[in-house]
């Protein structure tokens, strides 16, 4: 069962991985920021969400921001021996390892995310495809969430609503382009050893068609 939904916002910042200390966005939301996207909105063991594809609705714009971030992280590991030792730290100190870092992120954003979902064998016995697909796309439309859906940061919220008719492509994205190597989604396969599955996307007259997991075009 499939959905059509469009979102928007002012801003948005979906970070290369391989960027550490500056971020910078990809041009186009990645598969994995869509999926969570939906899964604020409506999200339930019976079913797992599948991005198709990603409508630019709007032209790709970037701008310039300094954020203040925190440059320290609590780690898995230490926040385990804290609890079997019983003593130790699991805060951040923010006066002491707050900076300024720049970031690039895209400013006016507007997509429009085809996604469909595959029952899982979590399902209830009661539960259907038609069942969840009345309830998502009652909850679109009556703008509920489970949480505050955002691009990338949430700082950056994303306004949403069921789309009756995807706009048309903005002129400057007509005809092809290559956006490399993009991130596809977390691999949790082995809970103890997550890796980052990548794709090469390509932006067809503004569309970005996601390529099935099993394709053999998703690489790790």
């Amino acid at each position: 069962m499939s959905i059509c939904l469009e979102v928007w916002g002012n801003y948005a910042l979906y970070s290369h991985p391989e960027l550490k200390t500056e971020r910078v966005s990809y041009d186009v939301m990645t598969p994995s920021a869509a999926r969570g996207l939906i899964e604020s909105i409506y999200l339930h063991p019976g079913l797992q969400w599948v991005i198709d594809r990603i409508h630019v609705c709007a032209p790709i714009r970037f701008t310039n921001l300094r954020r203040n971030e925190v440059k320290s992280a609590i780690s898995a590991r230490t926040a385990r021996t804290v609890m079997e030792r019983g003593q130790g730290t699991l805060y951040l100190s923010t006066s002491g390892d707050i900076q300024q870092r720049a970031a690039l992120l895209l400013r006016d954003v507007r997509y429009v995310i085809e996604a469909h979902f595959d029952m899982t064998n979590k399902a209830a016995p009661g539960d259907n495809p038609g069942k969840f697909q009345d309830i998502v796309k009652r909850r679109i439309k009556k703008g509920q969430c489970y949480s505050q859906p955002y691009f990338g940061c949430r700082e950056m919220p994303a306004h949403f609503r069921w789309c009756e008719q995807i706009p048309p492509c903005p002129d400057e994205l007509l005809g092809e382009k290559d956006l490399g190597w993009m991130l596809y989604d977390m691999d949790y396969t082995d809970l103890q050893d997550i890796r980052p599955l990548f794709f090469r996307a390509r932006l067809e007259n503004g569309v970005l068609t996601v390529p099935a997991r099993d394709s053999g075009e998703v690489r790790g």
